[in-house]
């Protein structure tokens, strides 16, 4: 079949530079154990995971060591064969305390995964294969993390009509799925056969930009005769890669105010989340690694890896080198990653990548970003691709009014892609504002 080249997409948007051809043609690489592992039992929206080990216990790769406490929650499985040094509280990205389990892997254990129950496409229903991507700890790995197996149920009176896999990967610096959709096609296509099934979509799209042709013919050579499925070619645009644009961009369906994809018979899964699907069920094993990109011009040693969870930040820099002048480190890209203040935080199931900028990079980028007021450019408007009005949403954040924002204005609809700060010549950290409003606005949520 041949690749739908579509020149339909959302409107507005940006074009920050790609910054992809450093790592794009490199191959994913098995990444070394950290001398210790922190695995966080809260690496997913929802609940935590409630541990199922004790401390000072052996445990094997692939083996679980957090059950799902409830629908909204996913198992946790050890990234290594070894020792559970200690159960305890642990920082992470968010800033956050959560309580975490320290493994010590062993030098001379082989870390060979053993298979677990499998789950047959051919013969597991749909409900079970639900419950096998939540045992799974599948999550979205685009960096939400939010539990593949809640998304998979629609709401009631809904159902799906498009099963639309996105490999579109819009963030600068990230190739972790253009590497995936090259090296794990045949994963891919299985993920597809358990989507398919799950859902009960008659049909599935694969999602890529047009800067990634040689992925797109990959997948169009392997596509298999019997999958209801094609290949669609997007435009580069950023922030192509949020389901509700992709979904625009696509299909013509506009996702409502505070609604969901399944509001127009859709649901959007990640490339790398449906290749692990694909890669894990048949042998029942869980998700104790995944791909990532580091990269950035603060590292020595860009690449693609596939490596363990619970590896912190700080031993990732380390292993790939950095210069001298480390200045600013992202999980993810520079768009939407959040920086992170402390090195020893670890990679979870939703870290896309690490990015990491010099301090010459950063001034270049910067400048003194003093802060100036609001010229009413409206600059932040034509690059909204929600049609939002970040200028004046800045300026109730400003003045605390979180409730209006989120009544009158639509606060809770931004995504936080951060194509308002990027554009804006004042240099307001308007992103930044949204995301307090938020928090804000949930706690007097919570609080009334």
């Amino acid at each position: 079949m041949t690749a739908v080249l579509t020149r339909s997409t959302f409107r507005h948007g940006v074009h920050p530079p790609e910054q992809k051809d450093e790592t794009s043609h490199l191959a994913i690489r098995r990444f070394p154990f950290a001398p210790v592992l922190v695995v966080p039992l809260n690496q997913h929206l929802g609940k935590p995971a409630v541990s199922t080990v004790r401390e000072g216990e052996e445990v094997v790769r692939g083996q679980t060591i957090g059950k799902p406490d409830g629908f909204m929650s996913v198992a946790m499985h050890a990234p290594a064969s070894g020792l559970v040094r200690r159960i305890t509280l642990a920082p992470s990205a968010g800033g956050s305390m959560v309580e975490s389990v320290f493994i010590e892997p062993h030098p001379a254990a082989s870390q060979e995964v053993d298979d677990g129950e499998p789950c047959d496409v051919e013969t597991a229903s749909s409900e079970e294969i639900v419950a096998a991507i939540q045992q799974a700890g599948i999550v979205g790995l685009g960096g939400a993390a939010f539990p593949t197996h809640v998304k998979l149920r629609p709401p009631e009176g809904k159902e799906f009509d498009t099963l639309l896999i996105n490999g579109v990967e819009c963030e600068p610096y990230l190739t972790t799925d253009h590497r995936v959709m090259l090296e794990q096609t045949a994963d891919i296509f299985m993920g597809v056969r358990y989507l398919l099934k799950a859902t009960g979509a008659p049909k599935a799209i694969i999602a890529v930009e047009a800067n990634k042709r040689d992925a797109v013919q990959k997948l169009e050579r392997a596509l298999p005769e019997d999958l209801p499925l094609e290949v669609a070619v997007c435009p580069v645009k950023y922030p192509q890669g949020a389901e509700k644009m992709v979904i625009k961009a696509l299909l013509g369906r506009e996702v409502p105010s505070g609604g969901l994809p399944a509001d127009v018979g859709t649901i959007c899964i990640n490339v790398a989340t449906t290749a692990e699907i694909g890669r894990l069920l048949p042998h029942g094993r869980g998700i104790q690694e995944r791909v990532i990109t580091i990269g950035g011009p603060a590292i020595r040693h860009k690449g693609n890896y596939r490596i363990p969870i619970g590896t912190t930040v700080r031993f990732a820099l380390e292993t790939t080198g950095v210069t001298g002048d480390l200045s600013r480190v992202f999980l993810g890209g520079p768009m939407m990653g959040p920086a992170v203040s402390n090195l020893d935080v670890p990679i979870t199931k939703g870290t896309s990548g690490i990015t990491a900028f010099t301090t010459n990079e950063i001034s270049k980028a910067t400048g003194h970003r003093e802060i100036y007021p609001c010229i009413r450019c409206a600059r932040c408007v034509e690059a909204c691709p929600l049609y939002l009005n970040p200028s004046h949403l800045g300026l109730l954040a400003k003045n605390e009014q979180y409730p209006e924002m989120a009544e009158d204005f639509n606060l809770m609809d931004c995504f936080e892609c951060g194509a308002c700060s990027y554009v804006c010549p004042s240099h307001i950290p308007l992103v930044q504002y949204f995301r307090l409003a938020k928090k804000m606005v949930r706690k007097l949520e919570a609080t009334a």
